[in-house]
C-alpha cells in the first residue's frame, strides 16, 4: 500500500486491499478522534478523519478535509503548545501535547494530542497522524479540585454573596431585556413573567402567573405549534432554538414570533422547570420581505432600459467617425465602463433575489476544471495588467457541476484579491485534490481581515468597516459565492491577517452523495 501526493491510496494485491478496508473499518469504529495531514501538500492540509474526530468536533467531513488542524483553535492561536507542534512539523518528528481546542458550536474542549510523522522509504516525512482525545472532564477536575483545596471556605463565602448580587443582577436584566421571557412548571404553568411579555401581549401579572399556558387570556395561547413544541420536541431536544410561531391573537393581531425553549435538567427546587424567551419578528420580517421583493422589482425593471442604453453606446462606439475627438471617445470609452459596472452590479442583485426565493438552479455538466481556471485566469489577467497572477495546480481532470457558477465564484474571488491588494501586485491561485475534494486557494498580500469580521464577511450586504469608504460594493459577492459553493456541496472559508493578506478556498466534492 502507498499514499499517493492526492492523499488517495492504492494498493498492489487484493489482500492488501482486504487489510486496508478492515484498518478503515477498525479507525472509524475507534472511540478516540485520529486524523492524517497530507506533508507534501500547501499549509498540511487534513485529508483523512474517522468518525470519532467529527463526533469530537461537531465538524462534518466536508468541513474538515482541506484545512490545516489549526482551525480547531479558532481565534485562541497564541498558546504555547501551537509552537511545539509547529517545531515537531517542521524537524518532522513526534509530539505530544495538551491543547485548547474549540468544536463547532464555539465549546471549548481540552485535547490530548499525539502527533507522529509517517516516512516514505527514502525517510522523507509525508504525512502525520494525529490521534486526539477530549480530556476536558480531567481538566475541569483537576482544576475544581486545586481551588477547592486552596480556598474552600474563602469561596463559599464568597459565591453566597456573589450568587445574592447576581439573583438581584440577573432579576434586573429580566425585567429590562426586550424579550418576552416566561418560566414554566413541569405541567406547563406559567411561574413567572417579565414586564415585556405583560406589555407586548397586553396582560397583567394577576391574569397571567399561576395560570395554564394555554388557558391563557381564554384560550388565546392555545397554539396547536406551541403545545407540539413543549410537549414533544422539548421532551427529546433540549434546547429548542430559533422555533417558529404564527398566531393570530384576538386582541393584538397576527404576530411571528421565534421561541427558545430550555427544559432545566439539573437538581435542585428549580428542577424540570421550562425556561421560554420569544422574540416578536413580525415587522422585521416584514421589512425583509419588502427588501427582498424591492431588490427583485427594482434589479427587473432596471435590467431592460439598461440592456437599451448599452445598446445604443455600443452603437456610438461602433459607428464612431474617424474625425471624432479624444475628448468624446474618451467620454463614450468611459460611459461604456460605468454601463458595465452597473449590468455587474444589477445582475448580482438579481442573483441574491432568485437565491433568497429559492429560484436559482444547477446546470450541471462534466467540464475541464484545469482549463475552466486557466481561462478565466487569462480574462482576468488581461484586464488587470496592474497585478501578476500566478496559478499553481496539480492536475485535475474533469468536475461536474454548474461550470458558469464556478467561474463566477473564481472570477469574484480574484475581482476582490486585486481590489483590496492595490498596492501588492502578486496573486496566487493554488488548486489541488484533497481527498475526494477538488480544493481552490486565492491568496493576496494586502490590508488583511481582522478575526471579528471573518466571522460575518460571507453574510448578505456585509461588508468590512475599515474598507466601506475606500472601496466601492454591496456585500453582495461573496455571499453569492458562499451560496453557490454550497450548493454545489462544498464550503467556501478566509484565512486572513491584517497586513499581511487574506487566502479564500473553497473545496468541491468530486462524488456527490459522499461528501457528508
Amino acid at each position: 500500500m502507498s499514499i499517493s501526493n492526492t492523499g488517495e491510496f492504492s494498493f498492489s494485491n487484493n489482500s492488501i486491499r482486504q487489510d486496508f478496508e478492515l484498518l478503515t473499518k477498525a479507525l472509524d469504529a475507534s472511540i478516540t478522534g485520529i486524523i492524517i495531514t497530507d506533508n507534501q501538500l500547501p499549509d498540511n492540509p487534513i485529508i483523512y478523519s474517522n468518525a470519532a474526530f467529527e463526533r469530537l468536533t461537531g465538524y462534518t467531513r466536508k468541513e474538515i478535509i482541506g484545512h490545516n488542524c489549526r482551525f480547531l483553535q479558532k481565534d485562541d492561536r497564541n498558546q504555547p503548545e501551537r509552537k511545539i507542534i509547529r517545531d515537531a512539523v517542521e524537524q518532522g518528528e513526534s509530539c505530544v501535547v495538551e491543547i485548547r481546542n474549540y468544536k463547532k458550536n464555539g465549546t471549548l474542549f481540552w485535547n490530548e494530542l499525539y502527533m507522529s510523522p509517517i516516512k516514505d522509504e527514502a525517510g522523507t516525512v509525508t504525512h502525520f497522524i494525529g490521534v486526539q482525545n477530549d480530556i476536558s472532564r480531567r481538566k475541569q477536575a483537576e482544576r475544581e479540585l486545586k481551588q477547592q483545596q486552596d480556598q474552600m471556605e474563602k469561596k463559599i463565602a464568597e459565591r453566597t454573596k456573589s450568587l445574592r448580587e447576581s439573583e438581584e443582577y440577573l432579576s434586573s436584566i429580566v425585567e429590562t431585556v426586550r424579550e418576552s421571557l416566561i418560566v414554566l412548571d413541569a405541567q406547563s404553568n406559567i411561574l413567572s413573567v417579565n414586564e415585556h411579555f405583560l406589555r407586548i401581549f397586553k396582560v397583567s401579572r394577576e391574569e397571567t402567573e399561576g395560570k395554564l399556558l394555554f388557558e391563557l387570556g381564554n384560550g388565546q395561547w392555545s397554539i396547536g405549534k406551541l403545545r407540539s413544541m413543549l410537549e414533544q420536541v422539548l421532551p427529546t431536544s433540549n434546547p429548542v432554538l430559533d422555533f417558529e410561531v404564527e398566531h393570530d391573537f384576538p386582541h393584538i393581531g397576527k404576530k411571528l414570533m421565534l421561541v427558545n425553549a430550555y427544559r432545566v435538567e439539573f437538581e435542585g427546587s428549580h428542577k424540570d422547570r421550562i425556561l421560554i424567551a420569544i422574540e416578536d419578528i413580525t415587522e422585521r420580517r416584514d421589512i425583509e420581505k419588502r427588501k427582498d421583493d424591492f431588490l427583485s422589482i427594482a434589479s427587473h425593471e432596471l435590467k431592460t432600459p439598461l440592456t437599451t442604453v448599452k445598446g445604443f453606446v455600443q452603437m456610438m462606439s461602433k459607428f464612431m467617425p474617424a474625425d471624432a475627438s479624444d475628448k468624446f471617445k474618451s467620454i463614450v470609452d468611459k460611459t461604456t465602463i460605468h454601463i458595465n459596472r452597473l449590468n455587474d452590479l444589477i445582475s448580482e442583485l438579481l442573483d441574491v433575489s432568485r437565491l433568497q426565493s429559492g429560484l436559482i438552479s444547477l446546470h450541471k455538466e462534466a467540464f475541464d476544471f484545469d482549463k475552466m481556471i486557466k481561462d478565466t485566469v487569462e480574462g482576468i489577467q488581461a484586464a488587470t495588467p496592474s497585478h501578476h497572477i500566478t496559478v499553481k495546480s496539480r492536475a485535475i481532470t474533469t468536475y461536474n457541476g454548474d461550470e458558469s457558477h464556478i467561474i463566477q465564484v473564481v472570477s469574484n474571488l480574484l475581482s476582490n484579491a486585486i481590489k483590496y491588494a492595490p498596492d501588492s501586485k502578486e496573486i496566487l491561485v493554488y488548486t489541488s485534490l484533497v481527498s475526494n475534494y477538488i480544493k481552490v486557494s486565492v491568496t493576496d498580500y494586502g490590508m488583511g481581515i481582522n478575526t471579528d469580521d471573518q466571522k460575518r464577511i460571507f453574510d448578505r450586504f456585509y461588508r468590512v468597516g475599515n474598507v466601506q469608504q475606500r472601496f466601492p460594493g454591496m456585500g453582495i459577492g461573496l455571499y453569492v459565492c458562499d451560496q453557490i459553493i454550497k450548493n454545489h456541496g462544498g464550503s467556501l472559508w478566509v484565512d486572513s491577517e491584517i497586513a499581511k493578506g487574506s487566502t479564500f478556498s473553497f473545496t468541491l466534492p468530486l462524488e456527490e452523495g459522499k461528501a457528508e
